[in-house]
């Protein structure tokens, strides 16, 4: 996780409406959360919640995730043998570096131009809206260790 950031509370319910969910306090609380950066457990998101939201609870936050995830405000990475991710890096064609070592997770720009990994849909016929690409390795930490 990385340092807070100031997040406009309007903007939030903003960018909550436009997508046809309401405005609420553990709504905007889970965004703000995400907006940090970073890569976000639901636990994680929940211990960060919970401090300031009384009556918050662990499934609450999953509720939301999830919800936010399937309107496109956050993204949810499922690394193997790992808890779920969320992110709120929505939009662009980014990919992920994971550390087979300590686990550590950073963005990477796409490879190859702007969404190569799309065109899989004009030699079969399908109609691609995403592409996960996940490169396992280790990080210069733990190949230092």
């Amino acid at each position: 996780m990385t340092e807070a950031q100031t997040v406009d509370p309007t903007q939030l319910s903003e960018q909550l409406n436009a997508v046809g969910l309401r405005s609420t306090a553990q709504r905007r609380a889970v965004m703000e959360v995400l907006a940090r950066g970073g890569h976000w457990t639901a636990a994680d998101v929940f211990d960060a919640v919970a401090k300031d939201l009384d009556g918050t609870s662990l499934q609450a936050v999953y509720g939301v995730l999830s919800a936010l995830t399937e309107v496109g405000l956050a993204r949810k990475i499922e690394p193997p043998n790992s808890p779920a991710l969320y992110e709120r890096r929505v939009g662009d064609n980014h990919h992920h570096l994971v550390c087979t070592e300590c686990g550590e997770i950073k963005d990477v720009p796409c490879a190859v131009g702007e969404a190569p990994c799309l065109t899989a849909s004009e030699q079969y016929g399908y109609a691609i809206h995403t592409a996960e690409v996940t490169y396992h390795g280790v990080c210069p930490t733990c190949r230092a260790a």
